[in-house]
């Protein structure tokens, strides 16, 4: 290899590595994150995830992590990310919701599809191959079968591009990555 070979392959090397740095960092990657802002008795309680409306990308970049707390009044603590960094810590109160018990924890150890995976499966559904998917929304949760991804998902309108349009969920394992269930509208795009 010349030294303009070397230069070259070490120029697109460090630019692959910056890249994967700047990365968004995935929804495990947060749970580890989260793990340094809230106290020794909630570190790894996952109870839900979740994240607002992708904006400008398909991958949405705003989390929220919520862990059990058994000392908060509403037995939760919740981590909100943005673009990979702490934005704030809060004890949410979700009136129409229970407070979560130790039964509501994620089991880690069954949590092996991760939120990039979640959204290339949802978004690989053949009724969306036409589509032009521009948002998406991603909760994980517990479900009748284990813990789930719902992975909601906007698409382009056909006779607006710039605009976009809800056109359902696609729920997923987090265990495999088999999926549960769709509600799909591809229609909604006309």
């Amino acid at each position: 290899m010349n030294a303009g070979h070397k230069l070259f392959f070490a120029a697109a090397l460090g630019f692959a590595m910056t890249r994967a740095a700047l990365a968004d960092p995935t929804a495990f990657d947060l749970i580890k994150k989260g793990n340094d802002f809230i106290g020794v008795q909630s570190k790894d309680k996952v109870v839900q995830i979740h994240s607002d409306k992708s904006v400008a990308s398909l991958t949405p970049n705003i989390w929220y992590v919520a862990y059990y707390d058994p000392d908060a009044g509403f037995k939760m603590v919740e981590v909100k990310f943005g673009a990979g960094e702490k934005m704030d810590v809060s004890h949410p109160v979700r009136p129409f919701q229970a407070p979560p018990g130790e039964n509501l924890i994620l089991d880690r150890s069954k949590l092996k599809v991760d939120s990039d995976q979640a959204l290339k499966i949802a978004a690989a559904q053949p009724l969306l191959k036409a589509l032009t998917l521009k948002a998406s929304k991603l909760t994980l949760d517990h479900g009748d079968v284990g813990p789930v991804w719902k992975v909601q998902l906007w698409a382009a309108k056909l006779n607006n591009p710039n605009k976009d349009v809800d056109i359902g969920v696609v729920i997923l394992s987090a265990t495999d990555g088999s999926v549960i269930k769709t509600d799909l509208h591809p229609n909604k795009v006309d």
